[in-house]
């Protein structure tokens, strides 16, 4: 892990980011490239692709009914019973959100306005796959849909080497409520849920994390249909004081470095004595971990370790690099945390690591990346939700804006504007 001395944070930060997080113009084409050739082969190119990417060509490309409940008999009922746990707990924080959601109607003179909040259509859900698998995935990006009253949830995933799916994907996207399932990944997936395909029917909406490639694929396909946000490899940044417990700190740069090479974790402090501990600390487990060659990748391509002058400064970094996850372990975590603007997720206190919320404490794990948290969240029911405005004129409501309206038609020589208006009132 590099060691930064920070003088100027916001600088800092930012040069981390275009170092380490812009998706490059090169990428994005080569997506276009492919979700182009979906486009115009359909299933045929989903296949290919498959066979590409995933070394696989499965015989069909939707998960059929016997292949779900055959993925039960090869899911323990301790899985099953972690899958329930980790929905419910969602579903609870997500059901305490949803009650908040209310209609409003209002009326003034002569103009009624509705605003009523209606569920969106049909949803597709990247989960990820491939060197990992990821059914904790399937139930953050499901539970918020299904909770919305989204009619038609898809989900997608690449498959493995022998064209199935993971089994406890399977099981817990169908404890969720996933209606339709889906063997394919990567851009040509995404390309598959914007556009459709002989197989699979396009959606309203695109949810879900994945790696940069899937990443520059959503960039693309948010030309054609919405997307949640900018989801791509994880990051975290820890904030560190000298009462940290740095052996701790270690434990959680490594856990989340193991998801990939790509993955960002970094730690900013005040502390040398803090870099100098950690630093030992991770080289001490990287002896003796699993999947160490992931993590070693990762932590010397994008780990960072960060020393500021003072906490404000390393508030200020922290607000700038706008993390997935900001874990906080200080002796003063509660007041530093009311200062954090810009994170995902904000992580207060050594009790409560990244790992966890990945899983079971309620709150969803997918966010956003790449320094969306400056302008977002975790994914919610209210990525599965529309306004729907309606308004409702009287004719004297709409003779008491005329004089207004003709003053802005004029003034942006949009005459015809006033003439509808001024129509009405001929009328009379």
């Amino acid at each position: 892990m590099k060691v930064i001395s920070v003088t100027d944070p916001a600088a800092a930060a930012a040069g981390l980011r275009k170092a380490g997080g812009i998706l490059s113009d090169s990428l994005i084409e080569e997506a276009r490239t492919i979700m182009k050739a979906v486009a115009d082969h359909g299933d045929s190119a989903l296949l290919d692709y498959a066979a590409k990417f995933d070394g696989a060509r499965p015989d069909s490309l939707r998960v059929t009914r016997e292949e779900i409940d055959n993925a039960y008999s090869q899911v323990s009922k301790e899985q099953q019973r972690a899958v329930k746990l980790m929905k419910d707990r969602l579903a609870k924080s997500e059901l305490a959100l949803l009650k908040r959601l209310k209609g409003i109607s209002l009326s003034f003179e002569g103009v009624r306005i509705e605003r009523q909040i209606k569920p969106i259509s049909s949803v597709g859900c990247y989960i990820p796959g491939g060197k990992a698998r990821y059914p904790s995935t399937a139930v953050m990006c499901t539970v918020p849909a299904k909770l919305a009253g989204v009619k038609r949830i898809v989900a997608i995933s690449p498959p493995r080497k022998d064209g199935t799916i993971d089994p406890l994907t399977l099981v817990a996207a169908d404890m969720c409520g996933v209606d339709e399932f889906y063997k394919v990944g990567g851009a040509h997936g995404i390309a598959a849920l914007a556009y459709g395909t002989q197989s699979v029917r396009p959606v309203s909406k695109i949810v879900g994390p994945g790696g940069s490639f899937v990443t520059a694929a959503k960039v693309v396909a948010s030309g054609s249909v919405s997307i949640d946000m900018v989801a791509g490899p994880t990051e975290l940044l820890i904030y560190a004081d000298a009462a940290a417990d740095t052996r701790i700190a270690a434990v959680d740069l490594v856990s989340q470095a193991e998801h990939g090479p790509d993955t960002v974790c970094g730690l900013v402090t005040t502390s040398d004595k803090v870099v100098a501990q950690v630093q030992s600390e991770v080289q001490s487990l990287l002896e003796r971990i699993t999947r160490s060659d992931i993590v070693r990748s990762s932590l010397e391509q994008n780990g960072f370790l960060a020393v500021c002058r003072n906490e404000s400064d390393c508030v200020a970094f922290a607000n700038e690099f706008a993390p997935e996850h900001l874990e906080i372990m200080s002796k003063n975590a509660d007041r530093i945390a009311k200062k954090i603007e810009s994170a995902g997720l904000v992580l207060i206190g050594q009790n409560t690591p990244s790992s966890a919320s990945d899983y079971c404490l309620g709150s969803n794990h997918v966010l956003p990346t790449l320094g969306f948290g400056k302008s977002r969240a975790s994914l919610s029911v209210l990525d599965f939700v529309k306004v729907v405005n309606k308004v409702k004129a009287s004719r004297a409501g709409l003779k008491k804006i005329e004089q207004p309206v003709k003053e802005m038609a004029g003034a942006e020589g949009l005459l015809n504007h006033y003439e509808a208006v001024k129509a009405r009132r001929d009328k009379e």
